[in-house]
């Protein structure tokens, strides 16, 4: 009887971007190296049933994700490829260390931004970037938020160079999503591969809603506080992740039409009455937050809330107004940022990034926008962006004018090729290219949880991880 047949890796071929399982000399890294031997242990009908069985999984627990443009708005699963992404933990460390100065000195700049503004009076940035920054909210002017803290929940995204070094592409400071799936994701590839979790000591994430829900307790104006997350509703596309974290953490998840605002308080309606709130979890926009505050038209918010929050009455998780430091235009300036708060060098880089506003920048875009990839400087989700490469000559020339017309609205960075991790490809393994999200809750201390949720450009080639532009995830393993 003909043995099962097994993958191998020998017809794996990363590219020229930097691979996570292989050197250029085909060996396998340390950190992949009982993984793979694990894999081609394997059958091709056993690991296509575990896919199989991991896609189901996820339908079962409503891991699902509305991918934009797609027909009738239809929801799909978050894909979970089932090959983990391995990193060693002597990187781990050096990228847990150097999130927690980021966070540190962002969290620092901010409070700056809206009180003394040292920072501009000492010419590290002018004050035109910070004024003309959307993000910027001049009623935080001299807001005190419980703690000091305005960052309590953020994901940095991350990318691996060319070289295979790690520098930060961009902050998420307001509302970052996508924890859900990297707990949910563990509990998958552990159900998924049992034995060989047994056999390694891969750090937890399952401690993550506790950690948050510690934080939130820390910010309260209370003892004993009562905690909700604040829903847009189920036409989020992240409502999945915002139901979740609720369960998790054992508090309500509320919308803004389940709360009121009275004697400088916000009470939550419930089949007894009324209850107290103490501490917001928001997962919506800060302009969408008190339609008497900022956006009229709001239907998500709660009228007079700001008010109670000035006040000291209610804590808001993430403050309001911490977007201004998650501009795009903004983070090129975080090593700098981090000299002048901490007097400490930048222990991740910045991918090198042209600020349009800027003129040498601008001309330098204008006149080389075939080869870089242009983002529009408070978008997110990987919309307002063109990749220059991958695009036609009439899109380049549409950018242009775009860019010439609003500078401020757009910053380029050379197009980098995200390092590989292998991939489920029909009957073999192929490279696809990934990022990082970490996230980090800042509380008594800065927390980085170990690993971070990996998106995985699902297409052959795509440089595209988003999740709303139809990418996929892995699990993070740092061993």
């Amino acid at each position: 009887m003909e043995s099962p047949k097994t993958l191998h890796f020998q017809n794996y071929r990363p590219g020229v971007a930097f691979d996570e399982m292989f050197a250029p000399d085909h060996l396998v890294r340390n950190n992949y190296a009982s993984y793979k031997d694990h894999l081609e242990s394997l059958s091709i009908v056993n690991i296509k049933k575990l896919q199989d069985a991991t896609d189901q999984a996820q339908l079962l627990m409503g891991m699902t994700f509305q991918v934009h443009g797609d027909e009738m708005g239809m929801e799909k699963i978050l894909k979970l490829d089932i090959i983990p992404r391995i990193i060693e933990k002597a990187e781990w460390d050096m990228l847990e260390t150097g999130l927690r100065q980021r966070i540190k000195a962002l969290n620092l700049f901010i409070e700056d931004i809206y009180h003394e503004q040292n920072v501009i009076k000492d010419g590290v940035l002018e004050w035109e970037m910070i004024r003309s920054c959307p993000a910027y909210l001049e009623s935080c002017k001299n807001l005190e938020p419980q703690r000091g803290i305005w960052t309590h929940i953020s994901g940095v995204d991350i990318i691996r160079d060319n070289d295979g070094k790690f520098c930060v592409l961009e902050d998420n400071l307001r509302c970052p999503s996508g924890v859900s799936y990297m707990l949910e994701n563990r509990k998958i590839l552990k159900a998924t591969f049992p034995k060989f979790f047994d056999k390694i000591l891969v750090q937890p994430v399952s401690d993550y809603p506790k950690i948050l829900h510690q934080m939130l307790e820390y910010i309260a104006p209370v003892t004993h506080p009562n905690i909700v997350v604040l829903t847009p509703g189920i036409y989020n596309s992240a409502y999945y992740e915002h139901s979740y974290l609720a369960q998790e953490m054992g508090v309500e998840l509320v919308e803004g039409r389940d709360l009121l605002v009275k004697d400088d308080h916000v009470y939550m309606r419930n089949t007894k009455g009324f209850q107290q709130v103490d501490v917001i979890y928001r997962r919506i926009d800060d302009t969408f937050l008190d339609p008497m505050e900022f956006n009229p038209e709001s239907m998500l918010g709660v009228r007079g809330l700001f008010d109670v929050y000035k006040k000291g009455n209610v804590a808001i998780a993430n403050a309001p107004g911490t977007g201004v430091a998650d501009d795009k235009a903004i983070c090129p300036y975080v090593p700098d940022l981090v000299k002048y708060y901490l007097g400490e060098d930048a222990i991740i880089s910045n991918v090198e990034t042209y600020i349009c506003s800027r003129k040498e920048d601008l001309e330098y875009v204008l006149d080389n926008i075939e080869k870089l990839v242009v983002k529009e400087t408070n978008a997110a989700g990987g919309y307002g962006m063109m990749m220059g490469p991958k695009s036609t000559p009439q899109m380049h020339a549409e950018f242009r004018d775009k860019v010439r017309k609003n500078p401020r609205n757009y910053v380029a960075q050379p197009m980098i090729n995200l390092s590989t991790v292998p991939c489920l490809a029909d009957e073999d393994f192929s490279p696809r290219h990934v990022d990082l999200r970490p996230f980090i809750i800042y509380g008594k201390d800065i927390s980085v949880i170990p690993g971070g949720l990996t998106r995985v450009a699902l297409k052959e080639g795509s440089l595209v991880v988003n999740s709303s532009q139809g990418g996929g995830t892995k699990d993070t393993w740092i061993v």
